[in-house]
């Protein structure tokens, strides 16, 4: 079954002028000139995307309560050969969509119970159950940054997210509980996906401590269009990084 999952609107083109704080781009609307403040839900820092000129789509929003009327979707590859999602709903919802589906084979056994569950001190992004009464935390990040097919994760520094991989680690000590950290790639042209050491050293070092711990890693490849985004096949996750 598909798990392609359709952007919520048709999306605005537009060119990338500035970003004068982690959730605010500014761009210029290509068919009216006008010159808009978009929301950016990704909060990492986009070096490589965010250029000045680059094309940049947004969403329009009809909620008067909210300050930005604009939020920004895809970004356009600075070669022109596809798109980045900088939409952070999206990992979740595609990794969800191929669990129910059993598009991911590493997890074919697994059944899908609810989403957002809390256990621990942490609410984790999905909660998995196997027929023999096993349990599993499954914890979804986004990778947005890449290098000659390789992707990276964090694009910057996140305390939070090398909490999450340790406390994943802990979850497998325990009687009938496994976990899995699931990496969802933003873009197409990524093979494969590895901590990103050269940035947050403390991160990889948990990656590698949890797979020797036993934490499940694995790694889904996206397709990236401008009507929405599909996983395409699992992909490997190596815990020490490839640079």
């Amino acid at each position: 079954m598909s798990t392609f999952t359709s952007f919520p609107e048709s999306l605005i083109k537009s060119t990338f002028i500035e970003r004068p704080n982690r959730f605010i781009v500014k761009c210029r609307i290509e068919e009216s000139n006008e010159l808009a403040e978009a929301h950016l839900p990704d909060p990492g820092r986009l070096l490589e995307l965010l250029i000045p000129g680059t094309v940049i789509y947004l969403s329009k929003s009809n909620n008067p309560k909210r300050k930005t009327k604009y939020s920004a979707v895809i970004i356009e590859r600075e070669d022109g050969s596809g798109f980045v999602s900088v939409n952070t709903i999206m990992p979740n919802k595609l990794a969800e969509l191929a669990v129910k589906h059993r598009a991911v084979d590493s997890l074919k056994d697994w059944n899908y119970i609810r989403s957002e569950f809390t256990k621990g001190n942490s609410r984790w992004d999905m909660l998995l159950s196997s027929a023999d009464g096993r349990q599993m935390a499954v914890e979804v990040k986004g990778v947005s940054l890449a290098a000659e097919e390789k992707g990276f994760f964090p694009d910057a520094v996140t305390k939070r997210g090398a909490k999450h991989v340790r406390e994943l680690a802990e979850i497998t000590l325990e009687e009938n509980w496994e976990s899995a950290l699931i990496f969802v790639t933003q873009r197409s042209d990524i093979t494969s996906v590895s901590p990103a050491e050269h940035i947050d050293p403390e991160f990889a070092a948990a990656l590698a401590a949890a797979e020797k711990a036993g934490v499940h890693l694995l790694g889904l490849r996206s397709e990236v269009t401008l009507q929405g985004m599909e996983i395409v096949e699992e992909i490997p996750v190596y815990s020490k990084s490839s640079r």
